[in-house]
């Protein structure tokens, strides 16, 4: 038989779990807050853990954002481009998150990330991330579906490089959203917090045990893999949507829409179908959120990846690593 090999990777020494990136999605800014508050009463671990309230601004106005999306502010060019003491206050707000968790592409920048969302859509728990082969990522997915099998856990690949990523998780080594729904923006429903409340209690329980020492085994896991979004149909002259989501495909993400089948109804009754040449995946149905971005759903498309087994790295392995690090930083 066959041994499987084993890819041995870094260790994960320095976590940050953010909420409130979108200050009214409040599941996770409840959490963060709960967490700092166990966190003085909780005796010191190997593993670092930083919680971070990212746009109190907006927090306090119970607002999306004040001037600008945050979590499309983590781009190299906004973070490395000028800036004055004019720009919005995101853009700047970035700037603070980066320093402190990054920087960005850097060997200083924390390990792991994981940033805290709520969707009006009916998503269930997702990972979101930039990578479809980050073994670290797909493995926590992997142990989160294992560990929570009355809600639907989904992996959701957004294929941006590395420069072009502007989410806040993209400031770390590694790192994903978790985005949890439905929950309509400015509430915390109890359901939704208690289920992103377990995935973050098993993401920080999989980094423990992969910092021992554990060996995971690979297999494969099924990745939806964003292909496009969909805005709504609009006044050619006022730009004013003309249609909502069709009734037969409200609240069905992640359920295969195929050529032909309902897409829209229009104000005036009329059922506009979908017309792409291949079935794919809708998600971010009819979120709240998206209106103003000009979109209506998203469509992935779903494959099978494999990833191998896992382990930390030893001491001699992480300082050559390291030393490697720099040196691609160098050239």
């Amino acid at each position: 038989m066959e041994v499987e090999e084993v890819v041995h990777l870094p260790r994960l020494s320095r976590v940050a779990v953010c909420g409130g990136t979108h200050g009214n999605e409040l599941s996770g800014v409840y959490l963060v807050r709960e967490m700092l508050k166990a966190q003085k009463k909780e005796e010191e671990e190997p593993m670092s853990v930083l919680m971070v309230l990212s746009n109190p601004r907006a927090m306090l106005q119970c607002r999306r954002y004040v001037d600008t999306d945050l979590n499309r502010c983590f781009t190299h060019a906004i973070l490395n481009g000028p800036v004055s003491e004019m720009a919005p206050y995101e853009m700047i707000r970035s700037r603070e998150l980066n320093a402190m968790l990054g920087p960005k592409g850097s060997p200083e920048a924390v390990d792991f990330v994981c940033d805290l969302h709520n969707t009006t859509a009916n998503m269930g728990l997702c990972l979101i991330a930039y990578s479809d082969c980050d073994w670290i990522c797909l493995h926590i997915f992997k142990h989160l579906q294992r560990q929570m099998p009355d809600i639907p856990v989904r992996y959701i690949h957004f294929d941006v490089s590395s420069k072009e990523s502007y989410s806040l998780d993209s400031v770390g080594k590694h790192g994903f959203a978790i985005e949890i729904g439905p929950q309509p923006h400015g509430v915390v429903r109890s359901n939704v917090y208690t289920a992103m409340k377990l995935g973050v209690q098993h993401m920080l329980n999989w980094i423990r045990f992969f910092n021992s020492g554990a060996t995971f085994e690979g297999g494969f896991v099924e990745v939806f893999t964003m292909v496009k979004h969909i805005d709504y149909p609009r006044d050619k002259e006022t730009r004013h949507i003309t249609a909502a989501i069709h009734p037969q495909l409200q609240d069905r993400d992640f359920c295969l829409l195929h050529p032909e089948e309902p897409l829209f109804q229009t104000f005036s009754g009329e059922t506009l179908r979908y017309k792409g040449r291949e079935p794919l995946y809708p998600f971010f149905i009819n979120e709240c959120a998206y209106y103003e971005k000009g979109i209506a759903l998203s469509l992935a498309r779903k494959r099978c990846v494999m990833i191998p087994a896992i382990q930390v790295q030893t001491e001699q392995e992480q300082q050559a690593n390291e030393q490697g690090f720099v040196s691609e930083e160098e050239e």
